[in-house]
């Protein structure tokens, strides 16, 4: 069983991070929020595979206008993302954004910082220090000669300091690097001097294999040892694939029940159907689904059932017939080609 680290809690929208809360799955949009249907409509997609919290880019005025447009069609909490402009950073606030995430190493010094917090407190937003190992401030950079865990985590402490002196607690921290050592040591680091909330992630993990296993690398080992309290899995692509990681992550080490935990053999000389195809359109189907669920597709009829004994639900299949089972008892036989669709038929019923 895993041990959490005890953190402070804080609120972003009515989603609690931190103070034994569960892990808060996020993630961010890929469009311009000025191009309004567009953003909605992917965050949609993101709350049907169980985003809980959603972050937009806000690179100038166009997508501070949008901010108001979105959160009325949407249902969970909205992080605004700013970096260079501090003016951008406030004006998100007032239009309503949840959450703000600045990068101290290029929002400016604490005069603009401070303008910032000042409005926080106005609005009760919460805040995001968000690190980034690419964008660490010069003085930081000169004294450590490359952006390493350490020189992460003075950036980190540095901001912190300065809201703890404006009597601000109302944040997160994140330190991400697009290397998973550095990622894994400087949360390591960061979570031994603190105890506010930590954000997880790695950045420009890449496209969504690599950023899988970066991820679950890096996030897996810090999970594991108790540390994180909200996390995001980066990916080059579509971004509800970066949240069915992320739970991926999350089920693998038992920090949360939600959604198809899907199970299936390899295949083997013994496989006498198209197992990849029939995965492909099992996990298709079931991809919306949130009720915490195990099932599985196995690719044989004689041991299919057996192996797959500790899932709720699942089918194995034969030449031009397979089996439904559940619990690893047989329920009914069915042709081949009605496989996907019974089972996953099946699977609705059952969380109904």
């Amino acid at each position: 069983m895993i041990h959490r680290r005890k953190t402070r809690q804080i609120s972003v929208g009515n989603v609690k991070i931190g103070g034994g809360a569960p892990i808060v799955v996020q993630s961010m949009t890929t469009t311009h929020p000025r191009d309004i249907e567009a953003t909605i409509n992917q965050i949609k997609r993101l709350e049907e595979v169980g985003c809980q919290i959603v972050r937009i880019a806000i690179p100038d005025e166009s997508a501070i206008s949008a901010i108001p447009s979105i959160k009325r069609e949407i249902s969970i909490p909205l992080i605004a993302d700013v970096h260079f402009d501090y003016r951008l950073a406030i004006d998100a606030i007032r239009a309503g954004a949840d959450g703000l995430r600045i990068n101290p190493g290029n929002i400016g010094g604490e005069k603009r910082i401070k303008k910032i917090v000042d409005m926080a407190k106005e609005y009760n937003t919460a805040i995001r220090i968000g690190v980034n190992s690419g964008s660490l401030e010069r003085e930081i950079l000169k004294k450590y000669g490359s952006p390493r865990p350490e020189a992460m985590v003075e950036s980190a402490l540095k901001t912190i300091k300065f809201l703890e002196k404006l009597n601000f607690y109302n944040f997160k921290i994140s330190l991400k690097s697009s290397s998973v050592l550095d990622t894994i040591s400087a949360y390591r680091l960061l979570s031994k001097m603190v105890d506010y909330p930590l954000h997880l992630g790695v950045t420009e993990a890449g496209p969504p294999l690599r950023s899988a296993v970066k991820s679950a690398i890096a996030l897996g080992t810090l999970l594991q040892e108790g540390i994180g309290d909200t996390i995001r899995v980066s990916v080059t692509g579509d971004p509800a694939i970066e949240v069915r990681i992320a739970y991926e992550i999350l089920r693998s080490l038992n920090l949360c029940k939600f959604g198809i935990d899907l199970i299936s053999c390899p295949t083997c000389g013994r496989c006498e159907i198209n197992l990849i195809k029939l995965v492909e359109e099992v996990e298709d189907g079931l991809k919306t689904i949130k009720a915490p669920l195990k099932v599985a597709v196995m690719g044989c009829v004689v041991n299919g059932p057996g192996e797959a004994r500790e899932a709720d639900i699942g089918i194995a299949g034969g030449k031009g017939v397979g089996i439904l089972f559940k619990k690893g008892k047989v329920i009914k036989k069915i042709k081949e080609g009605q496989l996907a669709k019974v089972l996953i038929e099946e699977v609705k019923k059952e969380i109904m």
